[in-house]
This record gives C-alpha cells, sequence and structure tokens, in this order.
C-alpha cells in the first residue's frame, strides 16, 4: 500500500508531462494550419490579379489583331475585319456547329468550300433515310447542292435563316425532314401491316401530309366502313392536325361513337399503332 502511494505523484507528473506535450503538438498544428490558409488566401488573391491581367492582355491583344490599338496603347476607331478574318471567324463556327450537332442526326465535314452536312432521320430507334446539303461560306452562305426533296420548303427555311442563324436553319431542316419520313413510314406500315382492313388504294401525296383510305371494321358479325382523311396541317409534326372519319349515315349510333373515337386516336397515336389497337381492342 505504502509503495503503491509512493509512487502516485511520478504517476501524475508523467500524466501531465503527455497531456503537455500532446497541447504543444496541437498548437503546433494549429499553427501550421493556420500559417497555411494565410498562405493559400495569398496565392488566390494572386490567382485573381493575375487573371485581370490576363483579361487585360488578351483584350489588349485582340484589339491590335483586328488593328484597333495603337502603338501607345489608344484605342482607335473600329476598323472592319479583313475578308480572311470574317472566313477564319466562319470556319470556326462551323467546326464548333459541328461538335454541337453531332448527337443530335446532323453530322458535317469541312470542304475546300465550305462545309457539306448529313442530315440522318429516323423513327423510334429505327433508322430511315439520310440527306446530303453542301454550303459555301464565301462570299456568304449558300446552298451549293443537296438531295433534300423538292417538296420539302427549303427554300423558304434558307431564306428565314441561313444568313442570320445557320443552327436554326439546319434545326427547322432536320425537323421537316424527320417529319416528313415519319408520316411515310406510318403509311408503309399501315400498308404492309394492315391490308387485309384497308379498303382499296390508300392515297397520299408526296409530302404526305394529306392521306385518304377506308377501312373495314366489325361489329357483332357486321362489317362497317369507315372513311378517312387525315390533314397533317403541321409539316414539322408526324401526327395529323386534323382526322375525320366517317361511316355510313344508316350505321348505329354506337358505330358513329366508334368512328368518332377513332377519329382522336389518329390525332394521338401514329397511325400503324392506332390500328394495332383496333385488333387487341
Amino acid at each position: 500500500m505504502e509503495g503503491g502511494k509512493a509512487c502516485a505523484p511520478s504517476g501524475v507528473f508523467a500524466h501531465l508531462e503527455m497531456l503537455e506535450m500532446q497541447s504543444h503538438e496541437a498548437a503546433v498544428k494549429q499553427e501550421e494550419m493556420e500559417q497555411q490558409e494565410e498562405k493559400l488566401a495569398r496565392l488566390k488573391a494572386t490567382v485573381q490579379e493575375l487573371r485581370l491581367q490576363r483579361d487585360d492582355l488578351q483584350a489588349k491583344v485582340d484589339l491590335q489583331q483586328k488593328g484597333q490599338l495603337g502603338k501607345e496603347g489608344v484605342v482607335l476607331p473600329p476598323a472592319q475585319p479583313s475578308a480572311r478574318a470574317v472566313l477564319e471567324w466562319k470556319i470556326k463556327s462551323l467546326k464548333a456547329m459541328l461538335r454541337l450537332f453531332y448527337l443530335t442526326g446532323i453530322s458535317g465535314k469541312l470542304t475546300k468550300k465550305g462545309v457539306c452536312f448529313c442530315i440522318s432521320t429516323a423513327y423510334e430507334g429505327t433508322y430511315l433515310d439520310s440527306y446530303y446539303l453542301d454550303l459555301l461560306t464565301e462570299p456568304e452562305v449558300q446552298i451549293y447542292r443537296h438531295s433534300v426533296p423538292i417538296f420539302i420548303p427549303l427554300e423558304e427555311i434558307a431564306k428565314k435563316y441561313l444568313q442570320t442563324d445557320i443552327r436554326r436553319f439546319l434545326s427547322v431542316l432536320s425537323d421537316h425532314l424527320n417529319a416528313y419520313v415519319q408520316r411515310r413510314y406510318q403509311a408503309d406500315q399501315l400498308q404492309k401491316h394492315f391490308s387485309d382492313q384497308i379498303e382499296g388504294k390508300l392515297q397520299r401525296n408526296s409530302l404526305c401530309d394529306l392521306l385518304v383510305f377506308n377501312y373495314n371494321v366489325s361489329r357483332k358479325s357486321k362489317t362497317f366502313l369507315f372513311k378517312v382523311r387525315l390533314l397533317y396541317g403541321d409539316l414539322c409534326c408526324s401526327l395529323p392536325t386534323e382526322a375525320v372519319v366517317s361511316c355510313a349515315s344508316d350505321a348505329p349510333a354506337s358505330v358513329a361513337e366508334m368512328a368518332a373515337a377513332h377519329s382522336g386516336l389518329f390525332r394521338r397515336v401514329a397511325l400503324h399503332k392506332a390500328f394495332r389497337s383496333f385488333g387487341s381492342a
């Protein structure tokens, strides 16, 4: 017992020394952290200052390249950009646009006189057709040659967007082409898979913005003839804006109601899918 009491003070002193050492180490670490934070703050301030200097120098370089800055650093009246500068700007813009359109079904490559675009069309993952557009970039952007169908309003779209917004021009043209091939695809699918229900010949024009056909519907062991007229007023859309479905005037009321229901369905669902739903109803 007495030996234990004699050793107690030395144990306390050792514990105090350990605490002092830990406190000292913590203080050193805290000081190092504060120094690092101060150093980081100084570095951030230096970086910000260098960025400002860089931006200022870049602005001066840009002005010098455009011939707008005198030797003394005084800004001169704006000068007209050279033809070469305009051409380089156009090429740079076209390259950026090619990267932008890469994943939108529009691809292209630079040519000696401009750029050639390829607009690919598809419907629900099914590749359909590709159309090509060769543009010249000087003295102004113009269409050199193309494979766009004659019934697509290419000239109208070009007149509206080509000189002012080439991205918009390509986007609108792509919408027209995709909508056209999708309407055509639906009509083809209807004739291919539901010819047994179609009475006579399906009538359509080149743009496939007007479809007229008749089809038979069976109800309670009787067959009724429905007459259809689909008008696609929005040429950038693959669904009709107007769908008229009619039946004989002496048909039962339930058949007339069915015709009205089919009319609404044609405006909401792709043509071949609508017929598929008739079979499962």
